[in-house]
């Protein structure tokens, strides 16, 4: 198989996947914008081949590279960025060269909030209200039918960036005021809940492969905006309705050979599931480690093999819950770092510095541990997060 891993150095765990791709016996071929002699030996280990382009967002560099590979090669049989920044340039180079998998006349399905609603209603799994095509006036019509405060965010991309809660008629003005491209948002109606996932991977006919769910017990939105901390705990045991949810969403999807990442909203007032997004690519960094540390396995390689051969090993059951906990650098807290590796002790998988370029959502400091139980790993969370009281 000739693999093309474009922009195959960025993020940095996305390094594993093209080292396990090569282990199993793919051609893997490398586009990027770092010089060659700047990748980790790793990852130089894992490319049959390398071409560095100036900048990855030009499409005529891109397409010179994948002609020259598939000169070098023959047919390339797959590109992947795992990357949700990438998915249109992807789709748009495989219907260019005619190859396997999403075209871009598919790409919105996995881009556009209020294209996956169509998806969700497929799956007869219950969603949040919406509107899009924003204007002030559409706005305000749908805080009068469903109540404020109002959720506003793009309609294509992912993550809390650029997402705000409209709370009366003038936060809806001072938002339409003040984002020049407000038309290409969505509203939702607000939902108190709390964020699982569904993450896993599909096989060659899109039957579920492995799957595993992480929780969050605080409003992501809320951590960016206001410069918080995070944490959350990837949990031994799917709870059966995510689960139940999840399979229904990606039936309906359809996807093949994909890792997938699906969000959805548990209600804080009956517990109900709700869809809120789907994502055909790995959960972040650190969330991608902790499938590894909860279920003692591999799932780069996992992964690799699904590719390769449409199946993977296992199978593989919950053992721990992995947490992730980050601090920032502008809190005072109780606890010292030397304090918190000794609390950890035993526990602890990692811990490093965050890139400034995630610390807004990640933390400037994380801790990664586990443990078989479930409030001992709360426990630990709540330690360190715990500031330090000031005086009045």
């Amino acid at each position: 198989m000739n693999f093309i891993f474009f922009s195959v150095h960025f993020p940095d765990f996305i390094r594993h996947f093209s080292y396990h791709l090569r282990q199993a016996g793919a051609n893997v071929l490398g586009i990027g914008d770092t010089d060659y002699q700047a990748l980790d030996d790793r990852l130089k280990g894992s490319l049959t081949d390398y071409y560095k382009v100036d900048n990855l967002e030009n499409y005529d560099e891109v397409i010179r590279a994948v002609g020259y590979f598939t000169f070098k090669y023959g047919k390339i049989d797959r590109i992947e960025s795992l990357n949700e920044h990438w998915l249109e340039m992807e789709a748009q180079i495989r219907m260019d060269f005619n190859i396997e998998g999403v075209k871009p006349d598919e790409i919105e399905n996995f881009r556009r909030k209020s294209r996956m609603k169509q998806f969700f209603k497929k799956s007869v799994v219950k969603t949040i209200p919406y509107i899009h095509g924003l204007t002030g006036e559409k706005i305000k019509e749908f805080a009068a039918r469903q109540g404020f405060p109002v959720i506003v965010k793009p309609d294509k991309g992912s993550g809390a960036n650029m997402t705000f809660k409209l709370t009366d008629e003038s936060e809806i003005d001072e938002f339409i005021q003040n984002v020049p491209d407000h038309a290409d948002f969505i509203a939702e109606k607000f939902v108190d809940g709390i964020i699982v996932t569904y993450d896993g991977l599909t096989g060659r006919d899109g039957e579920v492969l492995f799957e595993s769910s992480t929780t969050y017990e605080q409003s992501i939105m809320d951590v960016v905006n206001h410069d918080n901390h995070v944490h959350y705990v990837t949990m031994a045991q799917i709870p059966e309705d995510v689960r139940d949810a999840g399979r229904k969403i990606m039936k309906a999807y359809g996807a093949k050979e994909k890792f997938f990442h699906i969000e959805l909203f548990r209600s804080r007032k009956n517990q109900e599931i709700i869809a809120l997004e789907v994502n055909m690519r790995p959960p972040g960094a650190w969330m991608t480690d902790a499938i590894n540390f909860t279920h003692d396995m591999d799932i780069y390689r996992e992964w690799a093999n699904m590719i390769m051969r449409g199946e993977i090993g296992g199978p593989f059951t919950g053992k721990y819950f992995t947490a992730y906990a980050s601090r920032k650098s502008h809190k005072d807290y109780l606890f010292g770092h030397a304090e918190v590796i000794d609390q950890l002790n035993g526990k602890l998988v990692r811990h490093e510095a965050i890139a400034p370029v995630f610390s807004r959502a990640m933390g400037n400091y994380a801790y990664q541990f586990r443990s078989e139980s479930l409030e001992e790993v709360r426990q630990l969370i709540k330690m360190i997060h715990e500031e330090r009281p000031h005086e009045d």
